[in-house]
């Protein structure tokens, strides 16, 4: 085990921010699946801090992981969540299609496209490589082709 101790206030002032956003928008606009995944991600990272490597993608697979829990769990009980019903239909289309692909699809394409950061970056929040985030983006963006219907434009 590392016995390494952090400054977790120092480390939610630079990440907590932008994981909450990522996972707010993973979520599909949940605010308590946001506040809830983001608050219990860095709890288990102050219980499990001497044996944390690396802290901010620990806290994002982590975040991730607890918030897909929770939106499993919402989809079971009540289908695709509690805010669908307020949404156009487009983007209840789009939100039940992500909610299709796999965790590390998701995670990619969310992450990639929506909080807009780089492969590398996302490999490195993932504790991935680079080349594994290009294939999820990729079979993340041909799953949800054929889930919607619609044509791949070549922006990535």
């Amino acid at each position: 085990m590392l016995t390494k101790q952090r400054d977790y206030a120092v480390l939610y002032q630079a990440v907590g921010p932008r994981l909450w956003r990522v996972i707010y928008a993973y979520s599909g606009g949940l605010r308590e699946v946001a506040d809830d995944a983001v608050a219990e991600a860095f709890a288990r990272a102050i219980q499990h801090d001497g044996a944390i490597r690396r802290p901010e993608p620990w806290l994002y697979r982590t975040a991730f992981r607890i918030a897909a829990a929770e939106l499993r769990r919402r989809r079971s009980q009540t289908g695709i969540g509690d805010r669908a019903y307020e949404q156009p239909r487009d983007v209840v289309e789009i939100l039940t299609a992500l909610h299709r692909l796999t965790p590390s699809q998701r995670a990619a394409v969310y992450l990639h496209y929506q909080a807009d950061l780089p492969v590398r970056e996302v490999a490195r929040l993932m504790g991935t490589s680079v080349a594994a985030v290009k294939v999820h983006l990729h079979r993340g963006r041909r799953r949800l082709r054929a889930l919607l219907g619609t044509e791949e434009t070549n922006d990535a």
